[in-house]
């Protein structure tokens, strides 16, 4: 398509995506195909699977699948059918006192989706017949990675492995390879966006909206003090040089990592790892979006916030969670009236994709562009 390849010119020359990427049922589709199949997305959050037998089930592009943690505590993620009927396995999330037992003819699998037990298969009381060998029909595998305790995958198969393909975002963040500590309901936040997943995606990658959509929060980090972030791979974004959070009025912090270097004394980043996650890290807590499309015009997006230490979950933090998570969730519920508006702009036959700031959009382009290029393939 040629206003796809013009997506990929330089950013000042270069039009935004056009709107049938953003309203248009077949190009949803085409999407799903390439953008989610072929490459690392997430489905899911580590801390809804926390100890080993849970299991929850999910529907990502249209495949029933099962996150489950293993005795080890390892996360497999599985397509959520018996290889028996192809019924569903699991309805709701549940912690398994066994294994995982399909409910039609009782077939189970243990926690790594191997086949275990076939009741009855060769007649009653019979559980074995010749024809039916348990070591070839294990639990169809979807190959999974997790990664600050977002849960993806990539259901092509073929992608490189996540730590390759994430390598300069998993380099750059390596000082916060540490412990993620998630308090529970208090630190969740979800939305229903009534526009396409890319716009709050976008939305996300740049701070060239901070003065006009978040006013309270460009008092205290300004256009001025942000500096956007891009890599050649899939990810953009932006960050700051004065975060400093005044979370209590006595002046208490929460725990902060350890060992970080000086530029995260008072730094912060906000990046969208393509397709759809988008992360943030500060010195004291982290969290991770992650954005599921329902469709070309809705999006569910599903907030979790994180901390540095076991000490966060302490009763004498409350109430400084408690204001944490509702400061994020008045700067993300500000993004909505925007990422809507965007997506009702789509509609408006005329608009060729826009026209980019080449010094403030720069992480938009950069991700239309990577967008662009993978559904020209």
């Amino acid at each position: 398509m040629n206003n796809l390849r013009n997506v990929m010119s330089p950013i000042e020359t270069a039009t935004g995506l056009p709107n049938d990427c953003y309203v248009d049922d077949k190009m949803y589709r085409h999407e799903q195909d390439t953008l989610f199949r072929d490459s690392w997305a997430a489905i899911g959050f580590g801390k809804d699977i926390a100890d080993p037998g849970m299991a929850k089930p999910v529907t990502f592009l249209g495949i029933p699948m099962l996150m489950v943690r293993n005795a080890d505590g390892q996360v497999n993620v599985f397509q959520n059918v018996c290889r028996h009927r192809g019924m569903i396995l699991i309805e709701e999330p549940v912690r398994l006192r066994g294994p995982i037992t399909c409910p039609y003819h009782a077939w189970a699998y243990d926690l790594d989706g191997n086949l275990r037990r076939t009741p009855h298969v060769g007649g009653p009381d019979i559980d074995t017949h010749e024809s039916v060998k348990t070591c070839d029909l294990p639990l169809i595998r979807v190959r999974s990675h997790v990664w600050r305790d977002v849960i993806f995958v990539n259901v092509g198969g073929e992608a490189l492995e996540f730590e390759t393909a994430a390598a300069p975002l998993i380099n750059r963040w390596k000082e916060f390879d540490q412990p993620l500590i998630h308090t529970g309901a208090d630190s969740s936040i979800s939305f229903t966006l009534e526009c396409n997943w890319k716009l709050a995606v976008e939305n996300y990658c740049e701070a060239y909206h901070l003065p006009f959509v978040h006013p309270t929060l460009n008092t205290y980090s300004r256009l001025e003090d942000h500096y956007n972030i891009m890599e050649s791979g899939g990810f953009a974004g932006q960050g700051t040089t004065v975060y400093q959070p005044q979370i209590s009025a006595d002046g208490r912090r929460f725990p902060r990592y350890d060992d970080l270097s000086s530029h995260w004394y008072a730094g912060a980043e906000y990046i969208a790892l393509f397709p759809n996650v988008l992360l943030g890290v500060h010195n004291d807590h982290a969290f991770a979006i992650l954005l599921l499309p329902d469709g070309p015009g809705r999006t569910r997006e599903q907030v979790e916030i994180y901390y540095a230490e076991e000490a966060a979950r302490g009763d004498e933090f409350a109430e400084m969670r408690t204001t944490n998570t509702e400061m994020w969730r008045t700067v993300f519920a500000e993004d909505i009236g925007v990422v809507e508006g965007m997506q009702r702009g789509r509609h408006a036959s005329g608009y060729d994709g826009g026209k980019f700031s080449a010094v403030m959009d720069a992480p938009t382009h950069h991700f239309h562009a990577w967008v662009a290029d993978r559904l020209s393939r």
